[in-house]
């Protein structure tokens, strides 16, 4: 037959391995409300998940920073050839005032000079001082397209394309006319001796510049389209990943008062029963 002391040995045992389970569930709860997250421990393959998530919020980031990039070198070189398209509107004025029969060789000549100045910042627009982020936007560059990552998995890109349009480019402006012969004044465009040549090449020049503007614009349209899709995929991820990373707040508060109580109550019970064995002994005394 058990004894007192044995009794109450086993009593205060148990209160202490409830005390035990309590500062341990108290101390979980304490650290989840301090980190407002949820551990590998916690929920291993939700913390998987979220990681996941994370890196597609943030590659997702990256991609949008690449979009505006892309925008903001578009817009640019949309800005210079609004430029290129202002010259060569001013040249075939030009070369229609020299198609004027009653106009002297000097006339023309002074109708040449302004040409000529046109025509050489045409070149050096295209052909170098056209830049964005030190490279240059009108040579073989982007000719054939640049891929940019707009996502943040594999294949996710978008080429960009522009035209090169440096003096020694062979690209067919119209009619067998290449973008280098509208710009070299020593083929053709010399209004001076082909005031009527002049005019047809500018025409096709001035239809060419404003397809590639066109262009442009449409290729700036997509970009800003991907942009916004862009940046709501990732508040939509990032609300997703805070869901299934974040802890239920209001549920471990009560877990917090819950376990503060419980805590508290074994520690009572531990002295209760450490007493039970001291009273038997007065009672047979």
């Amino acid at each position: 037959m058990a004894t007192q002391g044995t009794v109450g040995s086993a009593d205060a045992f148990n209160a202490y391995t409830n005390y035990s389970m309590n500062v341990l569930n108290l101390n979980t709860v304490m650290r989840r409300l301090a980190q407002g997250t949820k551990s590998v421990v916690d929920d291993g393959a939700g913390v998987a998940m979220s990681e996941r998530m994370r890196s597609q919020a943030g590659s997702s980031n990256m991609a949008v920073h690449n979009a505006e990039n892309v925008i903001s070198m578009l817009q640019t070189a949309d800005t210079w050839l609004q430029q290129v398209s202002d010259h060569l509107a001013r040249m075939h004025e030009l070369a229609v005032d020299a198609a004027d029969g009653t106009k002297t060789s000097t006339d023309k000549l002074n109708v040449q000079t302004e040409f000529s100045a046109l025509q050489a910042e045409v070149s050096r627009i295209t052909s170098g001082a056209a830049k964005f982020n030190g490279q240059m936007l009108f040579d073989s560059t982007f000719a054939t397209g640049q891929a940019t990552q707009v996502g943040a998995d594999a294949g996710q890109q978008i080429d960009v394309t522009l035209a090169d349009l440096s003096e020694t480019s062979d690209s067919i402006v119209g009619s067998g006319i290449s973008w280098g012969s509208i710009i070299d004044s020593a083929d053709g465009t010399s209004i001076a001796g082909n005031a009527t040549e002049a005019i047809s090449r500018l025409q096709f020049a001035i239809n060419y510049v404003a397809t590639l503007r066109a262009s442009i614009g449409a290729q700036q349209g997509r970009f800003e389209k991907t942009r916004s899709a862009l940046i709501a995929y990732e508040n939509q991820i990032r609300g997703a990943e805070n869901k299934v990373r974040s802890i239920d707040t209001a549920r471990e508060a009560g877990d917090l008062m819950k376990y503060q109580v419980l805590n508290q109550i074994s520690t009572a019970m531990m002295a209760q029963a450490n007493q039970m064995p001291a009273s038997a002994v007065q009672l047979v005394g």
